[in-house]
This record gives structure tokens, C-alpha cells and sequence, in this order.
């Protein structure tokens, strides 16, 4: 089922997670991916997110004391793991595909393999920039930003493939990114919001926010979002917060301001840092329920303790 049909059929506030793959050369395997979904399968998941990253360069001394070059893809199996959760879960998996590391042609590939698992639901998003840009042969060509990558769903939902490919119009729901607090790249939250604008006007059915600590900007930038013509469902995202440590990791990795009372609190008793930003997302999370917010969207990071302490009183 499409994401923008659960949130249609919704007669309640939805919840839907997000999780990482194992890093490559982990001992991590699926099935601890396994134990993490069966944990949330109590609560009734209408879908899960599965991220992605594009591949990075390394530099590695042999023994000779030599330096080369590998190129080290980070996380592999996201479309491997979305097919695993959608057939053996029955939950619908969103996969993210990503501009960032990936030709035109690649991600044609992956969109029609993801086709073939039978997975409908992508979220189109720009990607980490990268220390490695990976040549392209001559005639390929790569997205820059998610709008570009927008407009090449867009076109394979009318059967517009690459070159001689022949292939029946995919029809994916497609999700898109957006950022409260502004993106860092955004000049200004004008601008910001202009960007957003023209990802929904290229096709893009739905909008999952970066995460935020104060329900406020969340509420004004919806409200920002409608008034620049933005109709489609804006989903909020979370992050529970569990060591006083991210007070500079999180800002520093995800651009997020962290509200001054929640600072405090932290720096004050770190010891209790994980109750804390227990209690925080569980008042965020009560908050935008009764707002209204049409699903609340959570970035497990693959600690689903957390979070099922704060849905545990809707289950």
C-alpha cells in the first residue's frame, strides 16, 4: 500500500520508523534487523523506512607501506532489507534512493529493481555530500538535487525510461525530505521553503521533516508551507534524545538547534540524561497528536527501547 493512501485511510495520528543497515564489515545481521521490527510489530507499523548511503573513498597503507585508493560502499542492502520487512512482515517498506554517488542509469536500475521486489514507496532525497565523486562514463549523467531526482520518478511514473530501456510506467509514492530549522545549504527559510515547493510540484506526494526538539518550529513552518501554496501531508520527525553527549553531536551532525529549557535540564544532570529526553519526546509526541499531525515519524537509529517507551501509551 502507498504511504499517501495510509495517511488518506488514517482515522488517527499514524507512527512509522526509520532504520539504518549494517554497516558493512559489521557483526551486525538481519537478524537483529528482525528483532528490531518484531518489537514494533505490537504497535501496528503501516510502514518503515530503510535509509541508504552512497559509497565513500578510503585511503589504505598496505603492509609495503603503499597508500591506495578503495572505494568502500558503507552500508549496503537497504533494497535487500525493504524486501524482507515488505514480504516477510507484510509491512510496506520505503526505500531512500539517493542523488549522491548514483548515475541516472543506477538509480533507473534500482527503481525498477525495487519494482520487481514489489515495493512502491521510495523517499527521494539529495544525500551526505561526499569525499568521493565517482567518474562518470561519457554520456552518463547524475541528479545534483533531490528535485532532479524527483523529476526522474516523475517521468518513469509516465513510462519515460533512459536510452533504449522498455518498461512498464513504475508508479511509486514518492516522499521527499524537508527541514524546519532550514537546511544548511538554504540561504534563508525562504528559500528553503521555495525548494521544497518545487520538490512537491515535480511530483513529490508527501514531506518527512529532518528532526526537531521544539514542536514550535515544526508548527511554523507548516504554517509557512501552506501559506507558499505546500498542500501535501508534512510529517513530523523525532529523535529521542538519550545522552547528554548529543547536546553537541546532534546539532553538530543533523543541524538541529536544541531548545535552551531541554539544554539545561542536561547539563544539570547528565547522569539522567536518557529520562530526560524520555520525558521530552513523549511531550513533542503528545503535542503533535493532539495537534493533529497525520503520523509522527521516528528515526530509530536501531534503539527501538527508546521509542517504544514513548508509543507504549497509544498501543
Amino acid at each position: 500500500m502507498r504511504v499517501i493512501d495510509h495517511l488518506k485511510a488514517a482515522t488517527k495520528t499514524l507512527f512509522s520508523y526509520e532504520i539504518v543497515p549494517p554497516v558493512r564489515g559489521s557483526t551486525t545481521n538481519i537478524s537483529e534487523i528482525f528483532a528490531i521490527i518484531e518489537q514494533l510489530l505490537p504497535y501496528d507499523p503501516k510502514w518503515i523506512n530503510v535509509t541508504t548511503h552512497a559509497s565513500s573513498l578510503l585511503y589504505v597503507e598496505k603492509s609495503d607501506g603503499s597508500i591506495i585508493k578503495r572505494v568502500h560502499k558503507k552500508r549496503p542492502g537497504t533494497m535487500g532489507i525493504c524486501g524482507v520487512i515488505q514480504n516477510k512482515y507484510g509491512i510496506d517498506a520505503v526505500a531512500h534512493v539517493l542523488c549522491q554517488g548514483f548515475s541516472q542509469q543506477e538509480t533507473e536500475d534500482a527503481l525498477i529493481e525495487l519494482n520487481y521486489m514489489g515495493i512502491e514507496n521510495i523517499l527521494a532525497l539529495k544525500g551526505d555530500n561526499l569525499n568521493y565523486n565517482r567518474k562518470l562514463d561519457e554520456g552518463e549523467r547524475s541528479n545534483k538535487y533531490a528535485v532532479d531526482l524527483v523529476k526522474q520518478v516523475a517521468k518513469m511514473r509516465q513510462g519515460l525510461f533512459l536510452g533504449d530501456t522498455e518498461y512498464p510506467a513504475l508508479d511509486f509514492c514518492m516522499g521527499v525530505a524537508s527541514y524546519p530549522e532550514k537546511h544548511f545549504e538554504a540561504a534563508n527559510q525562504e528559500l528553503n521553503i521555495e525548494y521544497l515547493k518545487q520538490k512537491v510540484a515535480a511530483g513529490a506526494e508527501y514531506v518527512i521533516t529532518q528532526m526537531f526538539f521544539d514542536n514550535q518550529k515544526y508548527f511554523a513552518f507548516v504554517k509557512a508551507c501552506r501559506q507558499a501554496g505546500i498542500t501535501v501531508p508534512i510529517i513530523p520527525g523525532i529523535k529521542v534524545l538519550k545522552s547528554a553527549n548529543q547536546i553537541n553531536s546532534l546539532p553538530r551532525l543533523f543541524h538541529v538547534d536544541l531548545p535552551h529549557e531541554l539544554v539545561a535540564q542536561l547539563l544539570a544532570a547528565p547522569q539522567n540524561a536518557q529520562q530526560i529526553g524520555l520525558d521530552w519526546a513523549k511531550a513533542q509526541v503528545r503535542e503533535l497528536i493532539a495537534a493533529g499531525v497525520p503520523c509522527v515519524h521516528f528515526f530509530l537509529m536501531n534503539d527501538v527501547s527508546s521509542v517504544l517507551d514513548v508509543i507504549d501509551e497509544y498501543k
